[in-house]
């Protein structure tokens, strides 16, 4: 199932100013909770991690862990995970509990 999503610029822009902070070795989150609406997530992967090829395989995990992780999505949250350095290169299952300890933090 996917999970609804973050699009606009101004979206994520919200989320990085009033929103916590959470950093893994695989990925950093941002949470902005209270907005009322089901839970949103977004993906980023800046030009500091590589080419298109590398920042689309780092979106991609997070996207698959998010669905592995985010089965039972909390109300009026909403999500950015951004991609690392190591996002794409690191064991999927230590990027899922990378991601899940970052939600519980």
């Amino acid at each position: 199932m996917a999970l609804p999503r973050l699009k606009r610029r101004r979206e994520f822009l919200r989320v990085a100013e009033r929103g916590k902070r959470a950093g893994r070795p695989g990925l950093v989150l941002q949470a902005l909770g209270g907005t009322g609406a089901p839970l949103r997530v977004g993906f980023t992967a800046t030009k500091k991690l590589g080419g298109a090829v590398v920042r689309n395989r780092a979106k991609r995990r997070l996207r698959e862990a998010a669905r592995l992780v985010l089965t039972d999505p909390p109300e009026g949250w909403d999500l950015v995970l951004i991609g690392r350095e190591a996002t794409a290169s690191r064991r999927f299952d230590a990027l899922v509990a990378d991601l899940s300890g970052a939600l519980a933090a």
